[in-house]
């Protein structure tokens, strides 16, 4: 009897540390502060690919962290053009360049972009049954917005994989469903 007391209350336990295992690694990342939107002066809001332009006064959340990486980390994939006058504003973050649309290329939230430590690494994104590497070329900052530097744009979510065309034709994805799509990547 007392084996099998032991038994239950290391499955318990075992079941009880995997739950609040995820419970923290979901409460881990919460948000940081927020920001006021700002309205774009006439003509400084870049809406290539549909992206989206503040709101005056509208409160955003800013975060300075991201899920955990895995082998299989969750994330949206949203799309960004990174080259000249495209909507991803001015030069890459990692190597102060622009980068054709041609070439698979991508922006990581905060706190997966790290402080640079993943810059022009590869990733690995997986979706629509297939995957491709993308070199990490800039961060989707998840702190600020809503200001001349971030083209009048909020500020990223926590959990975004901001690609290239190239990411998403690789992916096989019609061209009428790019915007978001649901993805996992890994450090390649």
């Amino acid at each position: 009897m007392k084996k099998f007391s032991i038994v239950i209350s290391i499955s318990l336990l075992l079941t009880l540390f995997i739950a609040c295992s995820l419970e923290v690694d979901a409460l881990s990342c919460s948000p940081s502060g927020k920001i006021r939107g700002r309205k774009a002066p006439q003509g400084q809001c870049n809406r290539e690919n549909d992206s989206d332009c503040c709101v005056q006064g509208k409160l955003y959340p800013t975060y300075t962290c991201s899920p955990r990486v895995t082998d299989n980390t969750k994330a949206t994939l949203t799309l960004n053009s990174f080259q000249k006058g495209g909507d991803g504003g001015g030069p890459s973050e990692c190597d102060n360049q622009y980068h054709d649309d041609d070439t698979p290329v991508v922006a990581l939230s905060t706190g997966w972009y790290s402080g640079g430590s993943r810059c022009l690494n590869k990733i690995t994104i997986s979706a629509n049954g297939r995957s491709v590497e993308a070199m990490v070329v800039d961060e989707c900052d998840s702190t600020m917005g809503c200001d001349d530097e971030h083209d009048y744009q909020p500020p990223c979510p926590n959990n975004i994989v901001d690609a290239s065309k190239a990411v998403w034709k690789a992916l096989g994805v019609p061209k009428d469903n790019w915007g978001e799509l649901d993805i996992t990547w890994s450090d390649a």
